[in-house]
């Protein structure tokens, strides 16, 4: 069957078939890299790449024996004795007291030191240093070794962040700051886009054209100057700037020229034949917008919501200039940012706060995705 059905394909439509197959994987890729990686052991991240996860690895590693005060009397002999390893898993190849040797010894063999002890090192990490006298270091003894780490996935990135602290706090203000920045733009482009598609009045044209020229403005531009706008508001009756009103209007603003575009194409591409219909009943213009229009436009509301709930839920910017950064106002993006620090520490951490960070966008663009492709496309070729 689905030979025959490649035989009825063209060239062309073959050729695009295994180029949007290549662009999917080109895509899916580096997220399966980030998934597979919040998984992995910061060490293992640190020297292997997401690709050898399942195979075994080599690694150098160093540890210090147990001191003096670990040491044990059996008889005459005087053993410290312990084990390297916090977990079952590693195997110790060869092993050495010099970095620059790291095979002198095979794992299971005794080294003798030239004070005269015996020190033995097993695959599983187990050690015993044996001496005929008492031992006097204050420092334990530095072994290097080589070691194969078998593919290990844990928790611990996950656990790591989740249990520091402010995040539980971060990922509600961060709702707190989406939810509205969502709602608002999509109530006021809805009534927007409805009067540029249907209603008459002068300059309308202007007015849109206008709207769609805003898309093309940077977002950096605008920043200093509606913060400043912001800060003599907030002078003006006495409320600091940085709140969740400003940024919630700061997002509107941004937004809206986007959500008018979008909403408009597709309003003013409903069949006329409803709205006339309507008209000829007595229907007023805020009949026809709640009772036909906006049950209609459904897929261009959904459309706009993803896009819109991904940008402000993913910002960073935007938050840093319009809100603070106190635990009941710093957003998830700007409390990860530093929890990773200035100087790179934790970098490991950054594979499981993406994916923490993706769960509400996710749920968002799958609840919503059957209506995406629709609303996007709907009167996208209307002329």
């Amino acid at each position: 069957m689905i030979s025959l059905y490649i035989k009825r394909l063209s060239f062309g439509q073959v050729l695009s078939s295994f180029l949007l197959l290549f662009l999917v994987l080109l895509w899916i890729v580096p997220t399966v890299g980030l998934f597979v990686s919040s998984f992995r052991d910061k060490d293992q991240l640190a020297i292997t790449g997401w690709w050898t996860a399942l195979s075994t690895t080599e690694r150098n590693e160093f540890r210090r024996t147990g001191t003096k005060d670990d040491q044990v009397q059996l008889g005459e002999k005087y053993i410290i004795s312990g084990n390297f390893f916090d977990a079952g898993g590693k195997i110790i190849q060869t092993f050495s007291t010099s970095f620059k040797n790291l095979t002198e010894y095979n794992s299971g063999e005794t080294a003798k030191f030239k004070d005269g002890s015996l020190f033995t090192l097993h695959a599983d990490g187990e050690y015993q240093w044996v001496s005929n006298t008492p031992f006097k270091h204050k420092r334990g003894k530095r072994v290097f070794y080589v070691a194969k780490v078998p593919p290990t996935f844990s928790l611990d990135n996950y656990r790591e962040v989740l249990k520091a602290e402010g995040v539980g706090q971060s990922f509600i203000n961060t709702l707190k700051v989406t939810i509205p920045a969502t709602v608002i733009p999509i109530m006021i482009a809805s009534f927007a886009a409805y009067a540029f598609a249907w209603m008459k009045f002068p300059g309308r044209q202007f007015l849109f054209v206008t709207v769609v020229g805003l898309l093309v403005v940077p977002l950096q531009m605008s920043l200093i100057p509606l913060l400043s706008i912001y800060n003599e508001i907030g002078n003006y009756f006495g409320v600091s700037a940085k709140s969740y009103p400003g940024i919630w209007f700061a997002h509107t603003g941004f937004g809206l020229p986007l959500a008018i575009y979008l909403l408009r194409n597709y309003i003013g591409s409903l069949p006329r034949e409803i709205i006339e219909s309507a008209r000829m009943d007595g229907a007023t213009h805020m009949q026809i917008f709640s009772r036909i229009v906006l049950p209609l436009s459904v897929p261009a509301l959904a459309s706009f919501c993803i896009f819109q709930f991904l940008w402000v839920w993913n910002d960073l910017l935007v938050a840093l200039v319009f809100l603070g950064k106190k635990d009941d106002q710093i957003v998830l993006t700007s409390k990860l940012r530093e929890l990773l620090g200035s100087r790179g520490d934790n970098w490991e951490i950054l594979t499981s706060s993406a994916f923490i960070s993706i769960i509400i966008p996710l749920i968002v663009f799958f609840a919503l995705q059957r209506y995406f492709v629709r609303g996007l496309v709907t009167g996208s070729v209307k002329s």
